[in-house]
């Protein structure tokens, strides 16, 4: 059974940093598109970063661009988030999720939540001033 863990939340302050893991069983990431998503309250789920199942080519939300850094751990079997330069705008419920490669985005990664197939149960995220 595909499972998905997410861990490394917490609470921060504006300016700090955190690691978020995500630990897969049941699928290897090395097949995959791995997908950071993100949740605040009242707010839709958002694409913040994602690895390309080659492992090569990562992608960024324009508001995450330069402070993010989504990893492949394949030994492991696990997808890192380092978060780095907290805002307060970055409090949420960040998610991970999986798309196994089937031929498409083949130089790209899925950005839309109904196109990933496997979630985490998200972990919570908070920044503070």
């Amino acid at each position: 059974q595909e499972q998905l863990v997410e861990s490394g939340g917490g609470l921060v302050q504006a300016g700090g940093s955190l690691r978020l893991s995500c630990a897969a069983s049941g699928l290897t990431v090395s097949s995959y598109h791995m997908g950071w998503f993100r949740q605040a309250p009242g707010k839709e789920r958002e694409f913040v970063a994602g690895i390309n199942w080659r492992g090569g080519s990562t992608y960024y939300a324009d508001s995450v661009k330069g402070r993010f850094t989504i990893s492949r751990d394949n030994a492991k079997n696990t997808v890192h988030l380092q978060l780095n330069s907290l805002k307060r705008e970055d409090t949420a419920v960040y998610y991970c999720a999986a798309k196994y490669y089937s031929g498409t985005y083949y130089f790209t990664v899925p950005s839309r939540v109904d196109e990933y197939e496997y979630w985490g149960q998200g972990t919570q995220v908070t920044v503070s001033s």
